[in-house]
């Protein structure tokens, strides 16, 4: 089993958030083999190149925006519109990368439009920030409500990014007969789901108990720590599992 990254163009859903528990093993005794956790890993080179595209569209940028139109004298709710705008730019360049716009860029460009349409209406910034939360609670929901279905989430991204048609996503599919590699994809997608229903959780709160620049940080910063997180349980849960085969 292995580890691998997808990088989803979004503010919610940061890079790496989509976790592939994949590998290039042969059937013994009716079980795939697996693969170690590090396999397959991109470039150094992509990775900085991602990292780079992070910091300025999704955390870092976002921040100095708002920290710069604040000292302008714009309103809290102008200023969080206004730095709304960085992130979705990056989506919108990334799709054009990928010459398509993928379901989790589509519901993060919703909620940036939604989230400044009440903002203008209300002007309530704390509706601006909440705005986060909800792509976040819908990708967690629709995690665990695909647990029930004949495929998890996590594996039909995983698919989708390897590519039906390519050599991977035909092994995917080869794989897919076998018990113990749906247990892994499905234990895997319920995490991920329980994960990032508590993460919205916590951005509700933390919207709604402290001030905006506070809150403008933690929703900047928390989908990366929850990712990380999350990203570290899941290569333990590899490590294991390559372990056990």
């Amino acid at each position: 089993m292995d580890l691998e990254r997808c990088e989803t163009p979004d503010t919610s859903f940061p890079e790496a958030i989509v976790v592939v528990v994949s590998g290039e093993p042969e059937p013994i005794g009716g079980q795939p083999t697996t693969v170690p956790p590090a396999a397959g890993q991109p470039p150094a080179g992509t990775r900085l190149k991602s990292a780079a595209r992070i910091a300025a569209f999704d955390v870092v940028g976002p921040l100095i925006a708002y920290a710069l139109l604040r000292k302008a004298g714009l309103s809290a709710v102008t200023a969080l519109i206004l730095s709304g705008a960085l992130p979705a730019i990056g989506v919108t360049t990334s799709a054009m990368g990928r010459r398509r716009l993928d379901i989790i860029g589509a519901v993060v460009l919703a909620g940036i439009v939604v989230g400044a349409v009440l903002g203008l209406v209300s002007h309530n910034a704390r509706l601006v920030l909440l705005e986060g939360s909800v792509p976040t609670a819908v990708f967690g929901l629709a995690c665990l409500g695909s647990l029930r279905a004949p495929k998890p989430l996590l594996f039909g991204f995983a698919h989708e990014f390897a590519g039906p048609d390519s050599a991977r996503g035909r092994e995917m599919t080869r794989l897919w007969q076998f018990a113990g590699y749906q247990r892994a994809y499905r234990v895997v997608t319920a995490v991920w789901g329980a994960g990032y229903l508590v993460e919205a959780g916590v951005r509700v709160a933390i919207v709604e108990n402290t001030s905006t620049g506070t809150a403008l940080l933690a929703s900047r910063v928390l989908p990366y720590v929850s990712a990380a997180i999350l990203a570290g349980w899941t290569a333990a849960y590899a490590r294991y599992q390559w372990r056990k085969a």
